[in-house]
């Protein structure tokens, strides 16, 4: 078996070659997740971010490389085994037709059972545990076809929660929800960091969030990681131009004092 990329993190790779099938994204990719951190992977549109959570998650096999979690190439365990191991909230999650809301929670159990362990008074309590901590109680017997974008989000969080992973990787999860739910389900992703002790591994696209949220930073250009650390001290107007190609100002969040990105006014200077 390989030996691990690096015994201080649980998940982490080293030399990464990640592809679909002759399209080569990243190359010698090295990634190390902090235990107990919030880490938020940003970048370009098309730079790796999601093919390097689909490879830290086991959903895409590298084509050079390993993935390690907890000391062991991810690949070499059992697909149960990950998933008591580790949480996934992809990018796109499509419901069965029909299904209501408290069933679908509870296939967040699946890693759990087994023929000797069938469904048990315990897995009740996790699963209303879980949609306690998303605020989907008050849903439970609806269908999961008649909620909103943002009311389906917090129904699969709770699912992912129900798996009791300590680790989550969350693939874009403010995808379609308006302002104020894209704040609510940041706030509750803080709050499982914050209070429950996960380690939570995001993408997301908007800056802002990222640097507000984070607690550590994972900035991609064209496959490679070109920055990584405290937001507060790897954000910069020049990483933000050379990332981006877009000029900004760097301020303090009035309300967190986290950096807070400002396009610089183009339109302006034109005039």
């Amino acid at each position: 078996m390989t030996t691990p990329a690096d015994t201080g993190s649980r998940l982490n790779g080293r030399d990464l070659t990640l592809a679909y099938e002759q399209r080569v994204i990243s190359q010698n990719l090295a990634v190390s997740i902090p235990d107990n951190s919030f880490t938020v992977i940003v970048g370009p549109n098309a730079c790796g971010k999601s093919t390097l959570l689909r490879a830290l998650s086991r959903t895409l096999k590298p084509a050079h490389g390993h993935v390690h979690l907890d000391g062991q190439v991810i690949g070499s365990y059992p697909a149960k085994e990950v998933a008591r191991r580790l949480g996934l909230l992809p990018q796109t999650s499509i419901a069965p037709d029909g299904i209501g809301v408290a069933d679908l929670v509870a296939r967040g159990r699946f890693p759990h059972q087994g023929f000797l362990r069938q469904w048990s008074a315990q897995d009740e309590a996790v699963v209303a545990e879980a949609m306690d901590a998303t605020g989907v109680t008050a849903l439970a017997d609806r269908s999961v076809d008649e909620l909103s974008g943002g009311q389906r989000q917090r129904v699969w969080l709770a699912m992912v929660l129900a798996q009791q992973t300590p680790l989550l990787l969350l693939d874009e999860p403010t995808t379609y929800l308006d302002i104020a739910h894209q704040m609510d389900m940041l706030d509750l992703c803080a709050d499982l960091h914050a209070e429950r002790g996960y380690t939570l591994v995001a993408v997301l696209h908007d800056l802002n969030h990222a640097c507000r949220y984070a607690s550590h930073l994972i900035v991609m250009k064209e496959g490679a990681i070109v920055a990584e650390g405290d937001p507060a001290k790897v954000v910069t107007a020049e990483l933000v131009e050379e990332v981006f190609g877009l000029p900004v100002r760097i301020i303090p969040d009035p309300e967190t004092g986290t950096p807070m990105i400002v396009p610089v006014d183009r339109r302006g200077a034109a005039r």
